[in-house]
Formats: C-alpha cells, sequence, structure tokens
C-alpha cells in the first residue's frame, strides 16, 4: 500500500526487455537507504518488487500484465521515474491510499498555467469516467491528486508548484500518456453495487460528496 506521495525522482539506468517483460535498473538516493530484497517500490504508480541493489541503484521486473497496463513499457535509459516505497503501518498518512495497481493509461489533453498552478487535463476512458467525481482522489503516475473538473471523457487537475517540481507529471505535455490508479473506495463501492439488485450503468456515477456524508465516509 503507498500514499502517492513522491519520495524522489528516480532514473532510469539500464532497461531490458524480453518479450513483453521488461528490466528496469533505476538509480536512487533517497529510498535506498533501508532498502531490501523482496521491498515493494511504486515506479510511475506501478507496483513492482525489487530483485537487486547496489550502492545507488535498484532492480525491478515488469511482467506481462504490467507491461500492457502502464507506460513502463515506453520507459527509456536516462528517463525520471516517480519513486515511493511501501507505506509503514506507524508512518504519516498524507495522501490517499494508493494499491499501485494501474486500472489504465490516460493521454494528457492540455496544460495551461493559471496564477500560481497548472492546470492538466488528461483523457480517460470512457468506461471509466464513473469512477471519477469532482473532488476525489485520483492518482496520476504514482502523485496523489484530487480531480477539479470531470467531463464526458476527460479529468481536470491542478498542480502547486511543489507537485509540478518533485514528480514527473510537471513536465509532462500535450500527447504524453499517464498511468492512471482510480480511487479504491469508489472501486469498491461500484463493484459492491454491480453484484447488487439495481447495478449502476457504466456512464453514470451516484459517488458523490453528499452520498459519502448520508453513509457516514466523512
Amino acid at each position: 500500500m503507498f500514499t502517492g506521495l513522491v519520495e524522489e525522482l528516480g532514473v532510469v539506468k539500464h532497461s531490458k526487455k524480453t518479450g513483453h517483460t521488461i528490466s528496469l535498473s533505476i538509480q536512487a538516493d533517497r529510498i535506498m537507504e533501508d532498502i531490501k530484497i523482496g521491498d515493494s517500490i511504486a515506479v510511475n504508480g506501478a507496483c513492482l518488487t525489487v530483485t537487486s541493489f547496489n550502492k545507488g541503484w535498484f532492480t525491478v521486473d515488469v511482467m506481462p500484465n504490467t507491461f500492457y497496463d502502464t507506460t513502463l513499457q515506453h520507459l527509456k535509459n536516462g528517463q525520471s521515474v516517480n519513486l515511493e516505497r511501501a507505506m509503514l503501518a506507524n508512518g504519516r498518512f498524507g495522501g490517499h491510499f494508493v494499491s499501485g495497481h494501474v486500472d489504465c493509461t490516460g493521454t494528457i489533453l492540455s496544460t495551461e498555467n493559471i496564477e500560481n498552478s497548472t492546470l492538466v487535463e488528461i483523457r480517460i476512458p470512457e468506461d471509466k469516467v464513473h469512477l471519477t467525481m469532482e473532488k476525489g482522489s485520483i492518482t496520476i503516475d504514482g502523485t496523489s491528486l484530487t480531480i477539479f473538473k470531470t467531463t464526458a471523457n476527460s479529468i481536470f487537475v491542478s498542480l502547486i508548484p511543489h507537485t509540478s517540481i518533485v514528480s514527473i507529471i510537471g513536465h509532462k505535455r500535450k500527447g504524453d500518456l499517464v498511468n492512471i490508479e482510480f480511487d479504491l473506495l469508489a472501486k469498491y463501492f461500484h463493484s459492491l453495487m454491480a453484484r447488487s439488485k439495481e447495478p449502476l450503468s457504466k456512464t453514470e456515477s451516484k459517488l458523490s460528496a453528499s452520498f459519502l456524508k448520508e453513509n457516514g465516509f466523512y
């Protein structure tokens, strides 16, 4: 489990593709402090397992399912990636619950600097829109963000300067792909409703701030 708070930007040192799998060696600093074989590291939001490490770098393997469902297949040597270690039970929790299981990829449609922030529009699959809501949480490339606005096939997120500096999303441009993980609460809610006698449609959502308040979530 992760929080969506990026700990540092790593750099792809070596990428080796074998069929539909990839071995990634990533340069890092902060997360190397207590790293062990078998540790879970979120790389651009995808939970991967450390298979080896040495001073200043670690290696993870990308399996076929993750290869197909994420942007990791497009990584090149020298490219920066968001990194986060799995959260500790006794640590501070400042983002939202992130599983590290990427649901789909999205495409940057536009970026616009507005005063002291950057507004980013991201196209998402229409059959996933029901998992979003204004002021709801979403994870983009492993970064916990709040949805500013939704449309029929896209979402808007607003980046503060700090987020633009400490994560790769601040360097994304129109046409770039990003990994997306929708909020766990939204996914569980819609999964349960889909099994009920009156399932929700795939394009309409009953999940809202007022619904959550009425049912005691906050």
